[in-house]
């Protein structure tokens, strides 16, 4: 079984182990024998260290985020919190530290690749194709055979798989509460409805785990209560693990398994959100002293 906070770790073809209870592999047996499926870690960083100059804006952090969970970063403005998560999806190269992402080294991968393996993120301002319709923007994520050169001049090749990629998008579109924007521009869309065309556009695209940085940021409280509801739903209903940047802690925490609090780029708590939220040092990094 693999856990949070390791000291020790064996890398073996690529992969992140833990020599703590390696045995089991995976596996917690209990004080009956019988073995329980343990969550194993999705997204996992050792020692992650990135600077600009002499600002030191994520300071060995080391985050475990398992699979089929909602794990939380928070913290205040300027803790570090989007730099970590460009880091992890290849957007930025670190000075040091690594990065496992369902089991493999994916540590200074250009952010194409990252995609690739299932590993997606949103934006804190959306980046969606604002002239075009939600469906559009949807199929736009699905990776078709019909983007190849060659295919592409004969529609014989894709057009029946484009038929299914519009059945596809349609049902994700459902799935995230925006059924009836279907045929609506995005540049039409409000606030919330923009973040979760953003999250309709990860699920296209086969995201094993998906990173919303920001996802209720400048969203009235009772929308972002819907959009963490659409979150949830779909972390149980299709497993999909997630990794979300948030400072809204009042708001986020009813929603997580696990959180962590960073402040200055450094983790300063991590464990039950509840227990995170009420840390003295974390109160204090937001209210001061």
């Amino acid at each position: 079984m693999l856990e949070r906070g390791v000291t020790s770790q064996v890398r073996r073809n690529g992969l992140y182990l833990s020599t703590n209870k390696l045995k089991s592999h995976f596996f917690l047996i209990d004080s009956k024998g019988s073995g329980n499926m343990e969550p194993k870690p999705m997204l996992v960083t050792k020692d992650l260290t990135k600077s600009f100059g002499s600002l030191v804006a994520v300071n060995r952090v080391n985050l475990y985020a398992k699979e089929k969970e909602i794990t939380v970063l928070m913290g205040p403005n300027g803790a570090g919190k989007t730099t970590l998560v460009n880091l992890c999806t290849g957007i930025l190269s670190p000075d040091a530290g690594e990065v496992f992402f369902n089991g493999i080294n994916i540590t200074g991968w250009p952010i194409h690749r990252v995609y690739t393996v299932g590993l997606v993120r949103t934006f804190q301002i959306p980046q969606l194709f604002l002239t075009l319709t939600v469906l559009d923007n949807v199929i736009s994520a699905i990776r078709s055979s019909g983007e190849s050169p060659l295919k592409a001049l004969s529609k014989r090749f894709w057009e029946k798989e484009e038929e299914k990629h519009v059945e596809k998008a349609l049902r994700i579109i459902q799935d995230v509460g925006l059924g009836k924007y279907w045929d609506i521009p995005a540049c039409e869309l409000g606030a919330a409805h923009l973040k979760l065309l953003e999250l309709a556009r990860a699920l296209a695209s086969h995201a094993k785990m998906i990173v919303l940085d920001e996802p209720i940021g400048g969203v009235d409280p009772a929308f972002a209560h819907e959009i963490l509801n659409y979150v949830r739903k779909i972390k149980d209903e299709k497993g999909i693990t997630f990794l979300i940047i948030e400072h809204r802690i009042d708001i986020v925490v009813p929603y997580a398994d696990y959180a962590y609090c960073m402040v200055n780029g450094t983790v300063i708590a991590e464990g039950a959100p509840k227990d995170v939220v009420n840390n003295t040092e974390v109160i204090t990094s937001y209210i001061g002293e």
